[in-house]
């Protein structure tokens, strides 16, 4: 017969009990089935371990063992708490690769909402751009993704939030104070900084104005900051335009209905953890507005 772990539950509880009748009482069983129980650990190990019958003292071997048993109950309780704190999304480690825009704008107040709920989740994120987001899912280091791509296998794919594209400026620019009448052909003669999110802009007039563009610029908070020092102006979503740069104006477009739509992917809800699942339903609930409807409120 194996060492079973309640058999040191139940010699723990008498030896702290003193007595087979307090610590069956304490244990929730009866006093004969605590007596078996400690007879076959007693067999098992081939020696008694308490002087009398009445269980009130243990002898130098059982002391030692009831020591040893109290290290293993320990483990062993923490070890169940750990795996159903697990199960509850109470522990856990989410790992998240996003566009720098979700990372800088959308995940702040959900990831402090969860983390407040959750205390015992650790959250790693890695902003990127979308086509890294992809890899980072499908070589499997990251658990959740939030970027602008098409379904791709094994992964399921649902819509969280669609901003529209406008021209980046500084406040006092030109184009602020006319834009109303405004449109393609008025950015022909500036400075354009491009980025890789205007390739979701199909419009033919807009095509000249980025074949004209002679620098690229791929982090947003970098083209921010070449617009904010007047290097040129650029087109992104109206959510890629950081809280920060309040300096900066967003004129949305009225010659292009082309939206960003940000997606969120994960594997099937069965291959995910607990607290992964319980971020992507977290991100699910969010209200997602852009800063023109924020600053309406």
């Amino acid at each position: 017969m194996t060492i079973k772990i309640e058999m040191l539950r139940y010699f723990r509880a008498v030896a702290d009990a003193g007595s087979l009748a307090d610590a069956a009482a304490a244990l929730g069983r009866t006093p004969s089935a605590v007596s078996m129980m400690l007879r076959q650990f007693e067999d098992h190990v081939d020696a008694p371990l308490f002087e009398s019958a009445r269980k009130s003292r243990l002898t130098p071997l059982g002391a030692q063992i009831a020591e040893k048993a109290a290290q293993e109950l320990g483990h062993f309780d923490r070890t169940v708490a750990a795996i159903e704190a697990l199960a509850r999304a109470e522990e856990g480690h989410v790992r998240l690769s996003v566009t720098p825009s979700v990372a800088q704008t959308i995940m702040p107040p959900i990831l402090e909402r969860y983390m407040q709920d959750r205390p015992g989740v650790r959250i790693e994120m890695r902003d990127t751009d979308s086509a890294s987001v992809q890899r980072d899912l499908e070589q499997g280091n990251a658990d959740i993704g939030m970027a602008t791509l098409a379904p791709f296998p094994g992964f399921d794919r649902e819509l969280i939030f669609s901003d529209a594209f406008g021209v980046v400026c500084p406040v006092g620019h030109p184009l602020a104070q006319h834009w109303t009448h405004m449109g393609w052909s008025d950015l022909e003669a500036l400075d354009f900084i491009a980025n890789g999110l205007c390739q979701q802009i199909s419009d033919p007039a807009f095509q000249p104005i980025l074949r004209s563009s002679r620098l690229m610029v791929h982090n947003t908070a970098s083209i921010l900051s070449l617009v904010r020092a007047g290097a040129g102006i650029t087109i992104l979503p109206e959510l890629a335009v950081l809280p920060e740069f309040m300096d900066l104006e967003f004129l949305p477009l009225a010659d292009t209905t082309t939206r960003r739509d940000v997606w969120m992917l994960t594997p099937a809800h069965s291959a995910m953890t607990p607290a992964a699942a319980a971020l992507a339903q977290a991100v699910r609930n969010a209200e997602i507005l852009p800063p023109s409807k924020l600053q309406g409120n």
